[in-house]
């Protein structure tokens, strides 16, 4: 996983995983979530991933948007 750069520096976010058609999202807590195009949507995932890259309004977006919308709780 990649460290996420938390521009804001108040993100639940800490690490991600990007693949072509998913992203994994790992929070402070040490959860680990996955969202993919089936359970999110594409052009959620597409967002999620253009955040993650740039490192700011990641947590935001997930609990306005895709909060319930994961595929698993990996961890």
């Amino acid at each position: 996983m990649q460290l996420y750069k938390n521009s804001g520096g108040d993100s639940g976010v800490s690490a991600f995983e990007i693949g072509d058609d998913y992203i994994k999202v790992q929070f402070n807590d040490g959860s680990v979530y996955l969202y993919n195009n089936s359970s999110a949507g594409s052009q959620n995932i597409q967002i999620m991933k253009s955040l993650a890259i740039n490192g700011e309004g990641l947590n935001s977006f997930i609990n306005t948007h895709v909060r319930e919308k994961y595929a698993s709780k990996l961890r």
